[in-house]
């Protein structure tokens, strides 16, 4: 009996998921283990593993909204037989859109043809489309003419119902004293992924919460030194400024737990571990994979779990457990060339420290005016979980660390 395909829980309180696309086509083989279709969730898009081997016998879904525990393909023996698919119960916003489709058909078949106007497909691209409205391509189909043979008069040539009659009629395609239309550049629309719309969603949360913001600078001397001497000695594993800082954050984390915590209606959670969460510009949009137990890694093992979870990132390819239980998290935008900048709080986590390029300044030092590497990071705290004098403890011992390393480490 061929095997059902679920779409799965990937993670706490997915309720549904997107397809994108399919890694495998109907009829290929399939092993057990192997990725067989992309999936959006509202934290990540990752790749869903096939839970049996045999033949993917069918796609039940090719792609879209699909709620967890549906049917989405079927997977056996060459050959076999598969059960029919029940449809899946329609989601609020394809009964949105079910409502607007019913609500848009019930108007005059000229005013849809107005109201569609913008969305015009492309024939100056090359991909050989011609522009036609809706309505003038089902005119054209039901009364044998072919759109090639009009010249449209609709905004950049598109072709519209009038054109089609007077084609019909024998009369010229377009008035002849019709101006060609001006070239036009096209409004492009890029439609919100299940994470673009949880960013959205979330930033918007934080923006509600009350918070304060801390700065200070830190001569990065000692720490340059210290990554220099790691490379030179172990070549193989590539130690980075970002991985001294989550060594130093976890440390002085464990040090002033306050920081450490989370803000709920009955109480504040003080979090015994340090997960640090690093910010990571991904294609699919901003998010925040998590090393866990930070304060207990070494350098080396901090370089070797940063550099996969960075590397899937920006490939795509994590996983929602990598995204769950940060309780802190650094944004580092100093390759960027920016200064000093205010990072946006992630909730649940009461704090987030930015940090800005290592640049060289003139400072004071011992009497005397000297240039240093120095750093500036602003730290945001929420201030219903934290107050002014501990935060301000936690990012002195955090200037100190940085200053000091061998403090930390």
């Amino acid at each position: 009996m061929a095997t059902e395909v679920i779409l799965p829980r990937l993670g706490q309180g997915m309720e549904s998921g997107t397809i994108v696309r399919w890694l495998k086509s109907e009829g290929e083989p399939v092993e057990k283990g192997e990725p067989l279709f992309e999936l959006d969730t509202d934290k990540v898009t990752q790749e869903v593993e096939a839970e049996a081997a045999g033949v993917l016998l069918k796609i039940a879904v090719p792609e879209g909204e699909v709620p967890v525990g549906q049917t989405v393909a079927f997977i056996g023996s060459e050959g076999e037989d598969v059960p029919e698919v029940a449809a899946a119960a329609p989601t609020e916003e394809d009964a949105q859109k079910e409502a607007q489709k019913e609500t848009t058909s019930s108007e005059p078949e000229r005013a849809q043809e107005a109201q569609e106007a913008p969305q015009q497909a492309t024939i100056a691209s090359g991909n050989g489309r011609i522009k036609a409205s809706p309505l003038a391509r089902r005119m054209a189909r039901e009364r044998g003419i072919e759109l090639s043979g009009i010249r449209g008069t609709g905004p950049d040539g598109r072709i519209v119902a009038e054109d089609v009659e007077r084609a019909e009629a024998g009369g010229p395609t377009a008035p002849v004293s019709a101006p060609a239309p001006a070239p036009t550049g096209e409004l492009e629309r890029i439609p919100l992924s299940n994470v673009r719309k949880t960013i959205a969603r979330r930033l918007t949360e934080a923006w509600q919460i009350p918070v304060f913001q801390l700065q200070a600078s830190a001569d990065m001397t000692r720490v340059n030194a210290l990554v220099a001497r790691l490379r030179e000695r172990d070549p193989d594993v590539r130690i980075t400024v970002t991985d001294v800082l989550t060594k130093v954050c976890a440390q002085a984390l464990m040090r002033h737990r306050e920081v450490n915590a989370e803000f709920t209606e009955d109480a504040i959670l003080l979090h015994p571990s340090a997960n640090i969460g690093l910010a990571v510009a991904a294609p699919q949009g901003l998010v925040v994979p998590v090393i866990r137990g930070a304060e207990r890694l070494s350098l080396t093992e901090i370089a070797g779990v940063r550099a996969d979870l960075v590397g899937r990132a920006r490939e795509a390819k994590l996983r929602a457990e990598d995204l769950e239980g940060g309780t802190f998290t650094i944004s580092n935008l100093g390759m960027y060339a920016v200064e000093s900048f205010t990072a946006v709080l992630n909730p649940p986590q009461a704090a987030i420290v930015a940090v800005g390029a290592t640049e060289e300044r003139v400072v004071p030092v011992g009497g005397e005016m000297v240039v240093r590497p120095m750093v500036t990071l602003t730290a945001t705290f929420d201030h219903r979980a934290v107050d002014g004098a501990p935060a301000a403890a936690f990012l002195q011992t955090l200037k100190e660390s940085l200053e000091d390393p061998g403090l930390a480490l």
